[in-house]
């Protein structure tokens, strides 16, 4: 599914039909490996790729999740999406992304 939006409305498209709340989600823990990396970096400045890296590995994750979810209701597009990211324990984070399952139609030009 490619029609995912963080909008309420979809160019050229019309809802038909809410169905309802979809979300997805991936808890990612820290690696010793990467840690120490870190901890150099933040000695020296700089962007900390590892833990970028593995951020946006959750992303992916949560939004493929997200879009089975939408898919297995028989949707066609996702509105409303949003991210979500909280740490759920020390080393440990969870990635959400949540929106709103819809069915569309062409708009008549």
């Amino acid at each position: 599914m490619k029609n995912v939006y963080t909008t309420d409305h979809i160019p050229g498209k019309t809802v038909t039909e809410s169905l309802g709340l979809v979300r997805g989600s991936s808890v990612r823990a820290r690696h010793l490996g990467r840690d120490i990396s870190a901890f150099f970096k933040n000695v020296v400045g700089g962007e900390v790729e590892e833990y970028t890296k593995l951020l946006a590995e959750a992303r992916e994750q949560a939004l493929d999740r997200m879009v089975a979810e939408a898919e297995a209701k028989g949707a066609d597009a996702i509105v409303g999406v949003r991210f979500c990211g909280t740490e759920i324990q020390s080393g440990a984070a969870e990635m959400l992304a949540y929106g709103t399952a819809v069915r569309t139609r062409a708009d008549q030009s």
